[in-house]
């Protein structure tokens, strides 16, 4: 059998390949394979291989593909560090264009570097460095003095420079005679208030692509593959902003084993920009590392409390023990389905709250002033589930829908009216990369995914 594309999802532990086909009449989903990421026999290829066999074997006879694109979060992922000047400034913006992007953040330093920090980036090891700092013809010093260090570390990462315009030819000589590659971009701070992200986004992402060899055998499924290749949370950003184009602002939710991710694409109502202290991006991502409902399991059991989980779920302490000492990556029994949807409600909520804006009431000599710090989310229009749990669980949408009650009343959320979609076919990072080059067929196929039920 020929298909039109093959799309590749190579994680840490799972490899997943989707098929799509049809693109010169009625485009489909044809179906998913999966096998475990052979990162520790030391060729990737190995697990993709495995995925593309098992799509075989679900179709009932062996496939051949026209297009190969690929999204990767194998071997940790896109590991970035972050350095700018002042946190709440340009380290914000730069952390902002960073999560967007798809990446995953290992360190974020403000102002001068310290020998600490220079052996924790020995250390972590990133795929790519961003150095910003001082707004357009404002400060330089602390990006120069930075950038000098990096650069005299020589590590042959590429370096991206997101600062103050001023600096740009000063930096390029500093990184002139290094191994780094130096990627010039326009400030991601210009002027106070002002965030200008997509610039080093995009650059991020074109980087990945350019030098995705962060797992044995990375290289040479470079070599096969025909179209883009990004980060898994960079391309369901995509297909996040894909959605916003055609449906108005949304959260896209993606619950997984180890981390929780949001994204949000959504303007601020006029109503809370009149009083937002900072700037934020329309497509903002976050990251919550310690909400996993698999690896990080045991970080909402303690969060939550066993007894109040034993009594959400009914049980004795005793059978919740037995299921936290037994927990599986996919749950199998009835028992075990009920567990894994309280993990994923607390992580959701969670979650959602950590991403959203608040509103906050000042008191002064002229009397009460309420100000809004941090992501608008009330003009919110759909709320989209994807990842394993979102997708698959019975509950899925009535955990989302807990989340829309959540709401304390000064924190900036969605309205209970907002429409709950689902990613049935568990297909928006494949199609958030084929959009990159097939945008309205991605649209369709994901308008499929969301009606399905």
């Amino acid at each position: 059998m020929k298909i039109d594309l093959l799309v590749a999802e190579i994680g840490s532990t799972t490899t997943v390949v989707n098929g799509f086909h049809g693109f010169d009449s009625c485009p489909r989903f044809i179906g998913q394979g999966q096998a475990p990421t052979s990162v520790l026999e030391g060729d990737v290829n190995i697990g993709l291989k495995g995925a593309i066999d098992d799509l075989s074997r679900k179709l009932g006879e062996p496939i051949e593909y026209k297009e190969l694109m690929a999204t990767s979060s194998a071997a940790g992922g896109l590991r970035m560090t972050v350095h700018g000047l002042v946190y709440d400034m340009t380290v914000r913006a730069a952390k902002e264009a960073a999560l967007g992007a798809g990446a995953n953040i290992k360190l974020i330093t403000a102002g001068k570097l310290r020998r600490s920090d220079l052996k924790k980036i020995q250390e972590i090891e990133p795929n790519i460095i961003l150095i910003a700092g001082g707004v357009d013809y404002g400060e330089r010093d602390t990006a120069l003095y930075n950038s000098e260090l990096i650069a005299e570390m020589n590590l042959g990462i590429p370096v991206i420079y997101a600062g103050n315009i001023e600096n740009q030819e000063d930096v390029k000589e500093i990184f002139e005679d290094t191994k780094a590659e130096l990627y010039i971009v326009d400030n991601v701070y210009p002027r106070i208030d002002e965030l200008n992200i997509e610039p080093t986004r995009k650059v991020i992402q074109d980087v990945f692509e350019k030098h995705i060899i962060h797992a044995p055998g990375m290289e040479r499924i470079r070599e096969m593959i025909t179209g883009p290749i990004m980060p898994t949370p960079g391309a369901v950003m995509a297909a996040s902003e894909l959605l916003f184009e055609n449906l108005g602002d949304l959260i896209t939710i993606d619950v997984g084993g180890a981390t929780t991710d949001v994204h949000s694409v959504a303007e601020d109502s006029d109503e809370i920009s009149r009083i937002l202290i900072n700037p934020e991006p329309k497509a903002k991502r976050t990251v919550e590392g310690d909400l996993g409902v698999y690896v990080n399991m045991k970080n909402i059991v303690e969060t939550v409390g066993r007894e109040e989980l034993a009594k959400e779920l009914n049980i004795s302490l005793g059978e919740l023990e037995n299921l936290i000492e037994n927990h599986k990556p996919i749950p199998e029994t009835d028992l075990e389905k009920r567990f894994v949807e309280s993990l994923t409600l607390h992580a959701t909520i969670t979650a959602v709250k950590r991403h959203a804006g608040q509103l906050k009431h000042l008191y002064g000599p002229s009397g009460k002033k309420t100000i809004a710090e941090g992501k608008d989310l009330t003009g919110v229009k759909y709320i989209i589930g994807t990842g394993g749990a979102l997708t698959r669980l019975p509950r899925r949408k009535s955990i989302i829908g807990e989340t829309l009650l959540s709401n304390s009343g000064n924190m900036l959320l969605p309205n209970t009216e907002t429409e709950i979609l689902i990613d049935n076919h568990y297909i928006m990072a494949s199609l958030g990369v084929m959009s990159k080059k097939y945008p309205e067929i991605a649209l369709e196929l994901l308008y499929n995914s969301l009606k399905e039920e």
